[in-house]
């Protein structure tokens, strides 16, 4: 016996109407079953998404309401898309009437992907240009360089054992932050 397997993301918990139309939908679709979770797309690790691929088994049909749920770019798109036909399931994306249980709905969700993806390089491309202008007339100057006693301070906090998590603490910057200046 197939189901409809249902998978709802927002990128953050403030988002409480874009899921609460997603869980609708979903329901209005039939999904017998709906994985849920919020994070950022751009994340690797989506739990939900990852149990419920898993779940899916054969003649099941997964359903999201829009693509910018499910996946980052074509690349992840067409993985996803993969995995769902390895288990001998379908994907329904609900706001473009697109099932990949045909051959046009495989078709079109290709094209629909690329396409997605070129846009956001696009958009990428006009963000560049426009740092680059904003860099040209003095308006961008980016990140201010830590103080040198500040960046020598972490670098004596190492060296006296302290751990790079208690010194992002201590001196209230980013973990990230502290591997940078000691590699430095």
């Amino acid at each position: 016996m197939s189901h409809i397997i249902g998978y709802a993301r927002t990128s953050t918990v403030d988002q409480v109407a874009g899921y609460e139309a997603q869980q609708r939908d979903l329901d209005k679709a039939g999904c017998t079953r709906i994985f849920k979770e919020q994070t950022s797309g751009a994340d690797a690790d989506r739990p939900e998404l990852a149990r419920a691929l898993d779940y899916l088994r054969d003649g099941d049909v997964f359903v999201v309401t829009k693509i910018d749920r499910l996946a980052r770019n074509t690349k992840h798109l067409l993985e996803i898309v993969e995995t769902i036909e390895t288990r001998k399931a379908s994907l329904r994306i609900l706001d473009m009437g697109l099932d990949t249980g045909t051959p046009n709905g495989r078709l079109m969700l290709t094209m629909l992907g690329a396409i997605g993806q070129f846009e956001r390089e696009m958009m990428l491309e006009r963000q560049r240009e426009g740092i680059a202008k904003a860099k040209a007339d003095g308006k961008y100057t980016g990140r201010k360089p830590m103080e040198a006693d500040k960046v020598q301070a972490i670098k004596d906090a190492k060296a006296n054992g302290m751990a790079p998590a208690r010194i992002a603490r201590e001196f209230n910057v980013a973990r990230s932050t502290v591997y940078r200046v000691l590699a430095m």
